[in-house]
């Protein structure tokens, strides 16, 4: 008796063995099914930016709002606008075993080591609102989200029609981005490109304001100290361009007058600035790519073909627009 129930325990622990090494490995495992989730929905994992500016925060709000319409269970990381910060996320959510990952990265370099991670792991990755400089485009399944390049040049060229005609030279200031994004880095690139034929054009100073409304004034207060004479201030966003007018009516300027203001993005405060005036012309860019972010990581995940680029639609608002566009305007 003793015998054979020995070889019962020995069958039973072979056969366990076998199942252990039979277990699909983690870098071909289909990423259908809900790995990450007990309930069997699907496992997205967002590694946001941070909340830096307005934008940022409608988009987040998007996100959020989107996931909980399409069904998506939704791991959400805030990294505080840095990479370090994002690179655990990701590395989190590949623990956790999540469908999809999706993030928006805070600079474009350093993203292949721990990419390749996640392409290991059998994870489909989608690059939001933000692109990285990775040669490997493996790496990620589809980026969605807005063309920077093309936003500085629409803001490039309306200034170069705005001094249609005229030979004095123009003074531009420039607020940057967070130095090494790809917004700041493609902004500045469409800009330069848009108003580089007309010899008038001159950017006097250019640095970062980091997005953010504070920075923005900092950095503006500092300009107008350095340059007794701007004509133009070009922001890669409403905040940084809304704290710079603080600063410029605090030197006694009148802003969207004395010294023109362009920036990006269109958010509700920046439409207000319009209508008062203070601000000249906004180029969109869209925050709301929720519902087309949950579109796609059901598609990946289900091994779809999806476009290597999404791109949102968007706009270019003047003074004249601004009015009559902001009832309407959702962030």
């Amino acid at each position: 008796m003793a015998h054979r129930t020995l070889r019962i325990l020995a069958a039973a622990l072979a056969g366990s063995v076998l199942t252990a090494c039979t277990t699909e490995p983690a870098s071909t495992a289909t990423t259908t099914g809900g790995k990450g989730s007990s309930d069997g929905k699907l496992v997205l994992g967002f590694a946001q930016v941070g909340a830096e500016s307005g934008w940022r925060t409608a988009n987040t709000k998007s996100v959020r709002d989107a996931a909980e319409k399409a069904g998506i269970t939704l791991k959400f990381s805030d990294a505080q606008q840095k990479q370090e910060n994002q690179i655990k996320a990701i590395r989190t959510f590949i623990q956790q075993k999540v469908d999809v990952i999706a993030f928006s990265p805070v600079v474009e370099s350093g993203w292949d080591t721990v990419l390749k991670e996640a392409k290991n792991a059998g994870i489909p990755v989608i690059l939001t609102d933000r692109a990285v400089d990775s040669q490997d485009t493996s790496l990620y399944r589809t980026f969605l989200g807005s063309d920077f390049v093309k936003e500085g040049q629409e803001a490039g060229k309306w200034l170069v029609k705005e001094y249609e005609g005229t030979s004095e030279p123009v003074n531009i200031v420039e607020l940057q981005g967070t130095t090494g994004s790809a917004p700041a880095n493609d902004r500045k690139a469409g800009f330069a490109e848009a108003i580089k034929g007309d010899p008038k054009f001159e950017v006097v100073a250019s640095q970062t304001g980091d997005f953010t409304r504070a920075k923005g004034k900092e950095v503006m207060q500092a300009f107008l100290k350095a340059h007794e004479d701007i004509d133009v201030l070009y922001a890669h966003n409403d905040d940084m361009a809304l704290g710079a007018i603080q600063a410029i009516e605090e030197a006694g300027k009148k802003p969207g007058t004395d010294i023109k203001v362009i920036s990006i993005d269109g958010i509700k405060d920046a439409f207000v600035a319009m209508k008062d005036k203070k601000i000249n012309v906004v180029v969109e860019c869209n925050p709301l790519l929720g519902d087309q972010l949950m579109d796609l990581a059901k598609k990946v995940a289900a091994g779809e073909d999806v476009p290597r680029r999404v791109e949102t639609e968007e706009g270019v608002f003047t003074q004249d627009r601004a009015a009559a566009a902001l009832p309407g305007r959702q962030y």
